[in-house]
């Protein structure tokens, strides 16, 4: 899917005396959305709802549920639309369903293995043209039939200014162990033409890690001009990542040379969060449309017992994705479980964000790494109707004012820790579509920035109230 979220500012010169709110607002979700879900798919569709199909432990079925947010998902009831055949093709390893809307129909792309040959993977698509797919029927449209006959599996439909391709992981022999990305045109929703062409193959340390040359579940998103393709790597343990592809929307995509790969991971596992094994996303929106979605699987552990294939505990997750200043995307890391954080952008200086350098808090733009700038807003820790704002790569990090310098900092479990790092969530001193932090063992003293560094004092000027004021995004 297509994003379609906006996050820069219009008509504003940093350091004016006012901003226009932001086009791309906060969103908060919590996670895990899905346990036991992997391979992940959410489509949100025009008649309001959100689609959602993954991978299911037995590798037995697809499953389908919607509802009209992202978070109510996690709550909807499930329905089985397909199962596997009890013989022959279609009958093993049913892995990795997409949703898709193409031509006024429904569409699941899925990869499955057969009953007598369980590795003989192969892509198959289902169709259906009833509006409501959970409820509607579905028919085999059959294999996607490829030039090359070998283990090929996670293909995934986007359409760039009005061609249709399909991209794929494939193995092909004469390349080596492993698999690759493909794309090809499509003749039809179930159907390629032409010639497919590799767009990557595993060659860097972090995509052959784990003892798996692995490069598969390509994704789509497109903005600026540009076609952002991501994929997975590496075995899909721990090691597990996505790596991101980059083309010209008004070049040849079926030209290998058309597509630049990252040179390292731009999403992977984070110990300090918990989070180990990211990988085989998709995209959707926010449910305003503003804000680009990551959706994705990983574990809450690191070692696995056996095969990781048969471990069952890869969850669907979500969060929002940033966009850098020059047009591509930042996933940041794979955030905590519970609810998902928010970036604090300044009311008058709308390019810099609240973010911790060495610990001390300070306003700054194009903040790397991305998370340094990201805050879970939490019960207070003091409690009475306060908030407290956690780092998110550094978790059980809050800011707290000390000496009214605002830090971020690991909390002693003190009360007088706990009172530093609450605050009061005002309507913004400068600006009501704003916010504004007061101390809350201070009050009158609001979190600001002063030569972009953060403190908290007693704002008396327009000019204090406004570099008092902050943004969600």
């Amino acid at each position: 899917m297509a994003g379609s979220a906006a996050t820069t500012f219009t008509g504003v010169t940093a350091g004016t005396a006012h901003a226009a709110v932001p086009a791309s607002p906060g969103v908060t979700y919590t996670n895990t959305l899905a346990e036991q879900r992997a391979d992940p798919h959410i489509w949100k569709h025009t008649d309001g709802f959100y689609y959602f199909t993954a991978t299911v432990p037995a590798y037995d079925r697809i499953v389908l549920r919607r509802a009209t947010t992202i978070q109510g998902l996690s709550s909807a009831a499930e329905t089985t639309i397909w199962t596997k055949h009890a013989s022959g093709t279609m009958g093993a390893h049913i892995w990795a369903p997409e949703i898709h809307f193409v031509d006024g129909k429904w569409y699941i792309y899925f990869a499955a293995g057969d009953a007598n040959n369980v590795w003989k993977i192969r892509p198959y698509v289902l169709e259906c043209t009833a509006a409501n797919p959970i409820t509607g029927t579905w028919t085999e449209k059959g294999r996607i039939a490829l030039p090359l006959d070998t283990f090929s599996l996670d293909a995934t439909t986007f359409a760039v200014n009005g061609t249709r391709y399909l991209a794929w992981a494939q193995n092909d022999p004469a390349v080596g162990s492993g698999t690759n990305i493909y794309m090809a045109q499509m003749s039809s929703p179930w159907a390629i033409t032409g010639t497919p062409v590799m767009i990557s193959r595993p060659t860097a340390s972090w995509e052959t890690a784990g003892g798996q040359t692995v490069n598969e579940g390509p994704a789509v998103i497109q903005r600026n001009g540009k076609v952002f393709m991501t994929f997975s790597a590496s075995a899909t343990d721990a090691n597990y990542c996505m790596g991101l592809l980059t083309a010209s929307a008004s070049g040849n995509l079926l030209n290998a040379s058309s597509w630049a790969k990252s040179t390292s991971p731009v999403f992977a596992s984070n110990a300090a969060t918990s989070q180990y094994g990211p990988g085989h996303n998709q995209f959707t929106v926010s449910e305003d449309g503003k804000s680009d979605i990551l959706v994705y699987h990983d574990r809450s552990y690191k070692d696995i017992s056996g095969d990781p294939l048969s471990d069952p505990n890869r969850r669907t997750r979500v969060q929002k994705i940033y966009w850098k200043s020059d047009g591509t995307p930042d996933f940041g890391i794979p955030v905590a479980d519970g609810l998902t954080p928010v970036r604090l952008s300044s009311y008058n200086f709308p390019d810099r964000f609240i973010r911790h350098w060495e610990f001390r808090a300070r306003i700054e733009a194009n903040v790397s790494p991305l998370a340094d700038s990201q805050f879970r807003v939490v019960t207070g820790l003091a409690g009475s109707g306060t908030v407290s704002l956690e780092s998110a790569d550094f978790p059980g990090y809050f800011l707290r004012h000390k000496n009214f310098e605002v830090w971020v900092e690991k909390t002693d479990g003190t009360a007088q820790f706990a009172s530093d790092a609450s605050f009061t969530a005002r309507t913004g001193l400068a600006d009501s579509a704003g916010i504004s932090y007061e101390s809350y063992n201070f009050p009158g003293r609001y979190i600001r920035h002063y030569n972009y560094l953060l403190n908290v004092q007693a704002p008396s000027t327009a000019t204090d109230r406004a570099d008092a004021t902050f943004y969600t995004q």
